[in-house]
């Protein structure tokens, strides 16, 4: 757990602080994580959001003091929306309902967000026990992770924590388009793209509470992420993407047109015509998809500046206070 000389100040209590839990078949752990969250942040609300669970979640959360709704769409990623269109807050905590994260370092979290202005603070796992954090899931994030951070700017060591804390204007200027677990890559490039001011923070990562499963497929999930990663790519940077496109396909036209220039050179004919043909259609389809990435890199602009000025237009807080 953080150690007490790295707690945060309390947060000021006339800011209303929301704790975003999305669960599915969690009963035997969420009990526990509304039960922290509500002593580390007293003047806190706790939303438990169920995600179609068949255990007595709902009836556990509920008993510890959670304010529970429920997502009928399956995914993370629908929870996550739904919670970000639903509750009405200054500041969010957004944390798995698993029981693997510590909730005494939300007010050092917080403490961030006020003191340096943030948008977002994500919280860095640090493992406290060998099975907290399986091989391939540490593999995977940090591929996926130097993946993000080449792409889009290193910023974050752990892109995929189930831990961060937002302020209003992250989470009302969220499209929130991921419907699983992908959706912590959407977070953090998202972020990224529009340069806000974020920060991460190392904090405690335990193991399950045991009797309880990770919905987290090593395999299976981390090909939706790369999916992710390369389609936020294609739409953040498109010119980057489309000339790997170009690259490519002018790469395998001039090796197909390679031996057929040198036969001209050496005989003046062209006897493999067919062959020709096909090397300078592919070196058409090359330029076009530079041309591509030159006009949608344009239009990326464009989105880019419009989302920019839909994010300083929501109140970093709320409307009626400038903190």
């Amino acid at each position: 757990m953080t150690a007490p000389d790295d707690y945060g100040r309390p947060p000021p209590r006339d800011l209303r602080i929301a704790v975003l839990v999305p669960c599915h078949n969690e009963e035997g752990a969420i009990h526990a994580v509304v039960g922290d969250f509500r002593a580390a942040l007293p003047g806190a609300v706790v939303y438990v959001y169920d995600n179609n669970s068949t255990d007595r979640t709902v009836d556990a959360a509920a008993a510890a003091g959670a304010v529970v709704r429920r997502e009928v769409q399956q995914g993370k990623g629908h929870v996550v929306r739904r919670m970000f269109a639903d509750v009405e807050a200054d500041i969010y905590v957004l944390v798995d309902g698993d029981g693997t994260y510590d909730a005494s370092a939300a007010p050092l979290l917080i403490d961030r967000l006020l003191s340096d202005r943030c948008d977002m603070v994500n919280a860095r796992r640090i493992d406290q026990g060998a099975l907290a954090y399986r091989r391939g899931h540490r593999f995977g994030n940090r591929l996926l992770t130097g993946m993000v951070a080449r792409l889009f700017g290193a910023r974050f060591e752990d892109m995929l924590s189930g831990y961060r804390v937002f302020s209003r204007r992250f989470v009302k200027s969220f499209p929130a388009l991921s419907t699983g677990f992908e959706i912590e890559t959407e977070l953090t490039v998202h972020a990224l793209s529009l340069a806000m001011p974020v920060a991460e923070i190392p904090t405690a990562y335990v193991e399950r509470t045991e009797g309880t499963q990770s919905k987290l497929r090593t395999v299976r999930d981390g090909l939706r992420i790369l999916g992710t990663i390369v389609q936020f790519t294609k739409e953040e940077r498109p010119l980057f993407f489309f000339s790997l496109g170009f690259v490519a396909l002018a790469g395998l036209s001039v090796a197909l047109a390679a031996p057929v220039i040198l036969e001209w050179v050496e005989t003046g004919l062209v006897p493999r015509f067919p062959t020709a043909i096909l090397s300078a259609s592919i070196m058409v389809l090359a330029f076009l998809s530079l041309a591509s990435g030159i006009i949608l890199s344009s239009v990326t602009r464009a989105r880019r500046e419009m989302r920019r000025l839909q994010y300083l237009a929501t109140p970093w807080l709320r409307s009626d206070r400038d903190l």
